[in-house]
């Protein structure tokens, strides 16, 4: 599987990539505490490519890594449909505790997000980790 990062490791901006290359989606009141892109050629409940989650040293936008298997899945629901992340481990330091308290606030986050920009009251919620193993 080809990963491609869309949001480095510490952004505040969350990047999507479209055909123009990598535009800016929103701003965020707390910075990613990890990589963020997609697993290229997927798709996933939201219509979107296939969420994920990499844990190590910061990425630049639009690096790529192969990978056989993933490491673990963050449970999300965005907009009331499943949105999952998949969890991809590199090296360094990594705390199910930690990602549950981020994607807990990113949840409330995004409540706000979809009643502000778009005027609607939507279900955002953070449902668990699950970590299939650990290298």
């Amino acid at each position: 599987m080809k990963i491609i990062i869309e949001t480095p490791k510490y952004s505040f901006w969350k990047y999507n990539r479209t055909e123009k290359g990598y535009e800016k989606a929103f701003f965020s009141p707390l910075p990613t505490i990890f990589n963020y892109g997609f697993v290229e050629g997927t798709e996933g409940a939201d219509g979107m490519e296939e969420d994920v989650v990499v844990l190590g040293p910061r990425l630049p936008r639009g690096s790529t890594l192969k990978r056989d298997s993933f490491d673990g899945i963050v449970k999300f629901l965005d907009d009331s449909i499943r949105d999952d992340k998949k969890i991809v481990y590199i090296s360094g330091f990594r705390s199910p505790v930690l990602l549950a308290y981020y994607f807990r606030l990113y949840a409330l986050f995004k409540v706000f997000l979809y009643a502000f920009r778009e005027r609607k009251i939507s279900t955002c919620r953070f449902e668990g980790i699950e970590f299939r193993k650990l290298n």
